[in-house]
């Protein structure tokens, strides 16, 4: 199992609010125009679970397994080449000030580590910072 793990992030607002919006992946329809359209596409979400094609590695879902209130939210992937658990961490460090960190686990075999590493690690990246960046 790799860890890939993002800069813990600034959320402007309250953990409560932005714990209530990640945890219903309903909120995607919110910043669907937000979403880079050349590299994903079929998206199809509802309150637990997402799914989405890409180039690079297919069609890829996701399913909310775990939600510790205002904490944590944990999914793991249900169409995917390799198994994955993803979580999202919430800390609040005054009012209106939340701390995000996005923590990705990948069963990835040790002969395509080394070409997919680099891609999964800008990926977590670039999903932590558009999720510090929502208008929740």
């Amino acid at each position: 199992m790799t860890d890939f793990t993002s800069d813990i992030q600034i959320i402007p607002y309250s953990r409560e609010r932005v714990f209530s919006f990640l945890s219903d992946l309903n909120n995607i329809d919110k910043v669907r125009g937000g979403l880079p359209e050349n590299t994903i596409c079929e998206l199809v979400f509802d309150q637990d679970s997402c799914s989405f094609k890409t180039e690079q590695f297919g069609t890829i879902g996701f399913r909310i397994i775990e939600r510790e209130p205002l904490k944590t939210i944990k999914l793991v992937s249900e169409k995917s080449p390799v198994p994955i658990t993803c979580w999202i961490q919430l800390v609040e460090t005054a009012p209106e000030d939340t701390r995000l960190k996005l923590t990705l686990r990948a069963d990835i075999p040790l002969m395509f580590k080394a070409m997919v590493a680099k891609p999964i690690e800008s990926g977590v990246r670039k999903v932590a910072e558009t999720l510090a960046s929502l208008p929740y």
